[in-house]
């Protein structure tokens, strides 16, 4: 194949650079600073102008969206693993604890997400539908087996995840008890109890 980019070799070599140097320091940023951190202060600290980063990153969004997307498609794979492997109820339990640790991967992410999902033109929205609609799945298959409550929709779980996730995010006073608030979810999501039989009298 010809190749039509006019763009010389060197300086898509140095743009590659330029790029995997922004994701390297924007994912040390953001662990320091939370998502909200200063897109001017990753551009300097990685040796590039603002104009460059925003030529490859367009948006906060956008640069959030790049260095989610590895672990968002590995939540989506798993997803679609524990269905093949697991009974309905412990497959949605261990996607909710990996999908809890993955949106509490930096300060403010939860908030991020809930903010994308409602940007139909957002790509980090795209990737967190994506990871909604594989959860719900796992929901669906729990509630066709009467293994989780009727009243409950994929919705709805991804919001109390992201809920749990943004208490125990990173440095918070909840961080430790992450795993803790996330069992607790699964016990509100489990089908209630059946009422017990009349009392027999004599």
């Amino acid at each position: 194949m010809v190749d039509t980019d006019p763009v010389p070799r060197g300086q898509r070599a140095d743009a590659r650079r330029n790029r995997d140097e922004i994701l390297a320091v924007a994912r040390d940023v953001l662990a320091e600073q939370g998502t909200q951190a200063s897109l001017r202060d990753i551009a300097r600290r990685a040796g590039v102008g603002l104009g460059t980063l925003y030529r490859h990153f367009p948006t906060r969004d956008a640069l959030l969206e790049t260095l989610l997307r590895e672990g968002f498609d590995r939540l989506a794979r798993l997803a679609e693993t524990l269905r093949e492997t697991h009974a309905p109820d412990e497959a949605l339990a261990r996607w909710l604890q990996a999908l809890a640790a993955g949106a509490g991967a930096y300060r403010g992410l939860p908030s991020s997400l809930a903010a994308a999902l409602g940007e139909p033109g957002s790509a980090l929205g795209a990737s967190c539908r994506a990871l909604r609609d594989a959860g719900a799945r796992l929901l669906l298959d729990a509630q066709e087996r009467g293994l989780a409550r009727q009243d409950v929709t994929g919705e709805d779980m991804f919001a109390l995840v992201g809920a749990v996730a943004s208490i125990a995010e990173p440095g918070g006073p909840f961080a430790d008890r992450r795993d803790h608030l996330v069992r607790v979810l699964l016990d509100g999501l489990a089908p209630p109890a059946p009422p017990p039989p009349p009392a027999c009298h004599a």
